[in-house]
């Protein structure tokens, strides 16, 4: 829930740190599209970002409680708090997975990792989808970064009224 301009460069920065994270993720599948063996000895498995969103009240409610002007005090300012709540902290999250899919076998019986009926077991990397979620992940960081911008100027116009 947005509640002041400090609010939203939080949400912006989750954001940025979200896309951040995807693009990590990226990185690590293009640098190991040919890993067939990770320390654990199997071949690497693709890394995913699974995000979500905390749900807060839909718009109707948030405008009545603004409309309200709902106050603890008479001498306070309706509907701001310089430090959100900490359950409220976290709006954009994500976490790093492994993906479950099946790994890539090319038949390569001079490969030293080859298994006895010589395929060896490649992760199922494709370069394509990657440059898709790295481009995606980047245009989601910039409009985070005109978020932030936008709250900065709000703030900065705000000051010279």
């Amino acid at each position: 829930m947005v509640e002041n301009i400090f609010s939203m460069m939080n949400i912006g920065g989750q954001g940025m740190s979200l896309q951040r994270k995807r693009l990590n993720a990226v990185a690590n599948n293009i640098a190991n599209v040919n890993t067939t063996k990770d320390v654990d000895g199997l071949p690497y498995k693709r890394e995913i970002v699974v995000s979500n969103y905390k749900e807060g009240r839909d718009f109707g409610e948030e405008l009545e409680t603004s409309l309200q002007l709902a106050r603890t005090n008479k001498a306070h300012s309706p509907n701001t708090r310089l430090k959100p709540d900490a359950a409220e902290s976290d709006i954009v999250k994500g976490e790093t997975v492994k993906d479950a899919t099946a790994e890539r076998l090319v038949y390569d019986p001079s490969h030293p990792d080859a298994d006895a009926d010589g395929y060896v077991h490649y992760p199922d990397i494709n370069i394509v989808t990657e440059m898709v979620d790295m481009i995606t992940a980047q245009r989601g960081f910039e409009a985070n970064t005109q978020v932030i911008s936008a709250a900065k100027n709000l703030a900065r116009f705000s000051l010279e009224i």
